[in-house]
């Protein structure tokens, strides 16, 4: 049989059968990677439909199909077990991915020591294609992990993983990492397309089958995305996404989809010298350094899921010395902060045209609650005005471009926050939902910026 060969797009698996220097389907550029088409490959030609049999009983109602009950596995990390809903799901995969140097490897590694020590009668399996069996020993020696309840294994075939599975019946399986590993069935090299989609599928068939969650390991692209093709995110049951500045200590794991969970919640961890370590009480520490009587900074509740956390928001104004004034801001949107300073000077009279704006959400937190709108408003004229935020005073709303302020969820959550914390002022919108004898309640930012600073 003459093998074929077919070109696929590695951003979103479009298949052509030539070479073309711009995927058709998603506009990628030179993203078109040439493979052996899998139906030559096994030597299967176009199956003939109307020599299939119905199968009797292979549609069932949905009233006559009874639910799974059975209990979700605890990680015995409760960051994680947050990120994921309350633990990992019984035959679930999960795929978990980061910027290289996050400690992708140092927290499956930690986990594996959690999951092995819970169930002692079926150790964890830890399968990597990237460490030697040596390495792996000299990092869990450097971060104190019990390795009792870990077997490893350095393979990089697919078929073997899946036997080794079958074999020892792990309590948990972390594949590290997914574009490493090789399927005998594909004759295209470790991480492309064809080999990341086939890897993928073979492991999901495993986890359904024996109940056993594993948990693999994805490399990302330049962009922050994870790498391979778009189906190997529709593949697994949840998307996992490590991340945090390079020079803050401090990692948020955010879950980007979740099938047995919401996609809202986050973990909170703390890179230190012996590993990972889970930060509980993320307010507490983002506000611990904060200094009460500068100019510029002001502190904000949002809201990461179902946690309320209060982040301290840092503003500088300075006359700029370039035509066009830059508008530079960290673990904040760029283009919404623009739609601020829209909104300052027209409809607050906080003259910034002239001027640079740098904005910081200290600790390195991206934060995307809109609710974040007016802390950073404040903070900006705080560092124009030269005139400090007085101290025990947060800031909860949404701006719109009107300059009134909006209603934002959550609302007696965040003050609890704020109150448990010690700030016994918080600048907020009006709401009937949250009566608190601690919320000013505020209508536009004129009033906010007027009893502040005028």
């Amino acid at each position: 049989m003459k093998i074929r060969t077919v070109y696929r797009c590695s951003s979103c698996g479009h298949v052509a059968p030539k070479w073309l220097g711009r995927c058709p389907a998603c506009g990628t550029w030179e993203s078109m990677i040439e493979e052996v088409d899998s139906q030559t490959s096994k030597g299967k030609g176009r199956s003939n439909r109307s020599s299939i049999d119905v199968v009797a009983g292979a549609a069932t109602p949905l009233t006559n199909v009874m639910a799974d009950q059975a209990p979700r596995i605890h990680t015995g990390m409760d960051e994680l077990d947050r990120v994921l809903g309350g633990g990992l799901v019984p035959g679930s995969i999960v795929l978990v991915g980061g910027d290289p140097g996050m400690g992708k490897s140092t927290l499956m590694l930690q986990l594996a020591a959690h999951a092995g020590a819970l169930v002692p009668e079926r150790a964890c399996l830890y399968v990597t294609g990237e460490e030697s069996l040596h390495q792996i020993k000299q990092r869990a020696e450097r971060l104190g992990v019990k390795s009792d309840g870990i077997i490893v294994a350095s393979e990089t075939n697919v078929e073997r993983i899946v036997a080794l599975i079958e074999h020892t019946t792990p309590s948990l399986v972390v594949v590290d990492s997914v574009q490493t590993i090789t399927t005998d069935l594909m004759e295209s090299s470790a991480g492309s397309v064809a080999q990341v989609r086939e890897c993928t599928s073979l492991l999901t068939r495993i986890a359904k089958r024996s109940g056993i969650p594993i948990i693999i390991i994805g490399h990302v692209t330049k962009d922050g995305l994870i790498a391979g093709p778009k189906v190997l995110e529709h593949m697994v049951d949840a998307v996992l996404q490590f991340e945090g500045e390079g020079t803050y200590s401090y990692r948020v794991l955010r879950a980007l989809k979740n099938r047995y969970g919401s996609t809202n919640e986050i973990g909170v961890f703390d890179m230190t010298s012996s590993g990972l370590r889970e930060v509980h009480n993320p307010s507490e520490v983002l506000l611990s350094n904060r200094s009460m009587d500068e100019p510029g900074t002001a502190v904000v509740a949002v809201m990461e899921g179902t946690r309320p956390l209060l982040v301290e928001v840092q503003a500088l104004v300075s006359p700029t010395g370039y035509s066009v004034p830059q508008r530079v801001s960290t673990g904040y949107d760029t283009k919404r902060l623009q739609m601020i300073l829209a909104v300052l000077e027209k409809r607050g009279g906080v003259q910034v045209r002239q001027s640079d704006v740098f904005v910081n959400v200290a600790g390195g937190i991206a934060v995307q609650d809109p609710a974040i709108d007016l802390g950073v408003a404040v903070a900006i004229a705080s560092s124009v005005t030269d005139r400090p935020i007085p101290s025990g005073v947060a800031f909860v709303g949404e701006l719109g471009l009107t300059g009134e302020v909006r209603r934002v969820a959550y609302l007696d959550q965040r003050v609890g926050e704020a109150v448990r914390l010690g700030l016994d002022q918080i600048y907020a919108p009006t709401s009937a939902e949250a009566p608190s004898k601690n919320i000013v309640p505020v209508e536009r930012l004129s009033h906010v910026l007027s009893a502040l600073f005028r």
